[in-house]
């Protein structure tokens, strides 16, 4: 038996668009869809829709590798039911970050509660952490209270780019268009989803300001560094085709001129400077990282990372 996530048009709007269905029958997994539906009338974002079906595709081809079916009945729950999943995922090879693992377990949690409210409470000692929970409000004496379980997760540093990294990096761009994507994400600490969704209207240079849609549908409007205005305004007047989409940021050339720039196409575009300056690690959410690290510029930064840019500078 075999699931797999599908991506379909929803026949209403309380439907997730995301769902899990059975392979060769192209039955759907009940328990799963139903709390991908909640989670979509919630509005939650297409993208961490699929997130939560690939996680739980990955616990219900765990459970049907023991019960011999995709559908959970209650009586099938123990205590331990968690446990045993967190002790299979342990024993795979490559094995999974302990963040992995605890996305895992949180969203076959939450999916089992919602389809099971009154199923045995997962226990298991030593993977349970202890924490402090406020009242209403905030009334009242913090009570204890007991995570979900969790394995322990390694704490993640993640270094920024060094200035000669960054440099040697900037400096093999020559399109107008790249040179705005890359100084969204370093001097605005934009993310690449953010940086790929902007359309013309969200850029107000008259106003040194840039509306923009993040994580869960939430808008924002940052300030603009006059060095982001400059190659903005060079993109804008001397590289962006017209007409084409109402993206921002589109294809320059073949068939697909004047289309949105695709994902795959900001990996492709990343991964070619990469290996053509040698710095492996420069990819939009170190560069992220590089802007959120630092308020001004750097002293001993280059002028080149920096300076404005002539008509000259376009290819």
């Amino acid at each position: 038996m075999k699931f797999r996530v599908i991506y379909q048009q929803a026949s209403h709007n309380a439907q997730s668009p995301v769902r899990i269905i059975e392979q060769t029958t192209g039955r759907e997994i009940g328990w799963i869809n139903r709390y991908l539906d909640r989670e979509y009338v919630r509005r939650l974002a297409d993208t961490t829709l699929r997130i939560y079906a690939h996680n739980l595709l990955h616990f219900v081809r765990w459970w049907e590798s023991i019960h011999h079916t995709g559908e959970v009945r209650e009586a099938d729950l123990t205590e331990s039911t968690l446990r045993d999943y967190v002790g299979f995922q342990s024993s795979l090879q490559p094995r999974p970050s302990g963040s992995t693992i605890n996305d895992r377990i949180a969203i076959a949690d939450r999916a089992l509660r919602n389809e099971f409210p009154d199923a045995p409470c997962q226990m298991a000692r030593g993977f349970h952490q202890a924490f402090l929970r406020r009242g209403p409000m905030g009334l009242g004496r913090p009570r204890m209270a007991l995570s979900r379980v969790r394995v322990k997760e390694a704490k993640r540093h993640i270094v920024p780019l060094s200035v000669d990294e960054v440099a040697r990096f900037w400096s093999s761009f020559r399109t107008a268009r790249d040179l705005a994507i890359v100084g969204l994400m370093l001097l605005q600490g934009l993310r690449s989803a953010e940086v790929l969704a902007l359309n013309p209207e969200d850029v107000l240079l008259s106003e040194a300001q840039l509306r923009v849609c993040g994580k869960g549908s939430k808008l924002r409007f940052l300030p603009l560094a006059p060095e982001t205005i400059q190659l903005l305004d060079h993109y804008l007047r001397l590289e962006r085709p017209n007409p084409c989409s109402a993206a921002l940021f589109v294809s320059l050339k073949g068939r697909a001129r004047g289309a949105r720039m695709t994902a795959a196409g900001l990996r492709s575009l990343f991964r070619h400077h990469r290996h053509t300056t040698g710095v492996p690690l420069a990819n939009p959410h170190r560069f992220r990282h590089y802007a959120t690290s630092r308020t001004m510029p750097p002293q001993n930064a280059p002028a080149a990372i920096y300076r404005p840019f002539g008509p000259g500078d376009v290819a």
